[in-house]
């Protein structure tokens, strides 16, 4: 069976719920400390939402520098499917791994409530298992999930399809909407709304799990 690395770094706090979500869809997962480097036994890597390093400096700037991300960005190069979910997505954009920043919300506010998120492209590691147009209900929790680029990527992003999901109501001020990019060999994939929190029907959706399925069958 295929195994899903979860990265936890100090102020991690969603490591276990994404854990648990990828065993609900019959897939296996297991911690990863972020001092760790070999990934050998592992097929993709989740980077959990929660705080790296109590988000000093700026979200994902000291997590960056951690040890086990050189060894994901070698496995990202090499192909392995890589998901940075809020915290993670910080600290893909931080490592160079994805194009943009993540900024304070329009507003200055901290969102925590369910969003409608629309699947843009289904050509991801991510994204695979959905369809074109369709919309999820998956919650978002983040004070700097206002994703931002210059005018010549957010083109790139457009032209080469790297949009994989927008809100439908923008929460946070994201530039062109964007909830979620990838790069442009597909396997990197950031968002800022939490899956795993969309995994069961107790937690008011499982929306989340359309994505969280596809990550494994992109495996």
């Amino acid at each position: 069976m295929s195994t899903v690395g979860v990265v936890r770094f100090p102020g991690t706090n969603c490591e276990f719920d994404t854990v648990e979500a990828i065993a609900g869809l019959g897939g296996s997962a297991e911690i990863l400390w972020h001092e760790d480097t070999d990934l050998s036994g592992v097929d993709a890597v989740v980077i959990a939402g929660g705080f790296a390093h109590g988000d000093y400096l700026r979200p994902g700037a000291i997590a960056r520098f951690s040890p086990i991300m050189t060894s994901v960005a070698d496995a990202a190069k090499s192909g392995m499917p890589v998901v940075g979910i809020c915290n993670g997505f910080q600290v893909l954009t931080e490592a160079g791994l994805l194009p943009g920043a993540l900024q304070k919300n329009r507003g200055l506010t901290f969102i925590n409530e369910f969003q409608a998120i629309r699947v843009e492209s289904t050509n991801s590691a991510l994204t695979g298992a959905a369809t074109e147009g369709q919309e999820l209900d998956i919650p978002i929790n983040h004070f700097e999930g206002n994703y931002t680029c210059d005018d010549a990527t957010l083109a790139s992003l457009r032209d080469n399809d790297q949009i994989v999901l927008t809100y439908v109501d923008n929460p946070n001020g994201s530039v062109g909407d964007i909830a979620g990019v990838c790069n442009d060999a597909r396997n990197v994939v950031g968002l800022m709304p939490h899956p795993e929190r969309a995994s069961h029907a107790l937690l008011g959706s499982e929306d989340g799990n359309v994505l969280l399925r596809g990550l494994l069958e992109a495996i």
